[in-house]
């Protein structure tokens, strides 16, 4: 019998969006429970050892399971769930693409100062750094349209949800990040289109995103002024 799976969210984590894509992508059903992590209720500090989101429930005989982190919690629905894989399975291939789940996951760092730093120049740098950061995956890439061709990956789950930022980006301020990286591209435009990517967020991700943005005095927002 299939366990019954809680996902444990946050409406703007796109750690937690790794996970619901990967549920999705295997037809596993899931209860979802959205907490505000600047008030984190009681029962949530009890079991998150991080008081991080996502959290996996996995309800059992006895009492429950907590996983945590959002690579755990992959590999682990990777291992134990029926439904297309997600991994390659040659041990070498699978290993490399593991280092570029990491590496997706240190543009993600990038991002965070990217989108919430009110400094200009810091801003500044980090779209240069992720500027590099891309160009280094466009020369990972083939002929698509996912990381590893034709199949569908994790790597792509790390980086569905670093694309998604970047639709609310393009209509604030042209950033030129992905300019010349026509693979990197194409790529990106596969992924928003994948249904599973598509249900990883609510409806009103991109409002929620710009009110955090502007909670935020983000210095991102202040481009978009100085341009008009």
């Amino acid at each position: 019998m299939t366990a019954s799976l809680t996902l444990i969210s946050h409406h703007l984590c796109p750690y937690v969006q790794r996970a619901a894509i990967v549920l999705t992508e295997k037809g596993i059903p899931f209860e979802r429970v959205y907490i505000d992590l600047a008030n984190k209720p009681d029962w949530f500090l009890k079991i998150s050892p991080l008081g991080k989101v996502p959290l996996l429930r996995i309800a059992q005989d006895k009492g429950e399971a907590i996983l945590f982190e959002s690579t755990v919690i992959c590999e682990y629905l990777e291992d134990t769930q029926p439904g297309t894989k997600l991994h390659p399975t040659d041990p070498l291939v699978r290993a490399r693409h593991r280092g570029w789940m990491e590496f997706g996951s240190s543009v993600l760092s990038d991002l965070w100062v990217y989108e919430t730093t009110q400094d200009g120049e810091t801003l500044e740098a980090k779209r240069n750094v992720l500027r590099t950061k891309f160009a280094t995956v466009e020369a990972e890439l083939g002929e698509g349209p996912y990381f590893a061709g034709a199949d569908f990956s994790l790597v792509d789950v790390v980086f569905a949800p670093i694309f998604r930022y970047f639709d609310l980006f393009d209509t604030i301020a042209e950033h030129r990040i992905f300019d010349g990286l026509q693979r990197v591209g194409a790529w990106r435009k596969a992924l928003t289109e994948r249904p599973s990517v598509k249900a990883a967020v609510t409806v009103d991700y991109a409002e929620r995103l710009l009110a955090f943005l502007e909670k935020h005095d983000a210095a991102l927002l202040k481009t978009a002024q100085i341009a008009a």
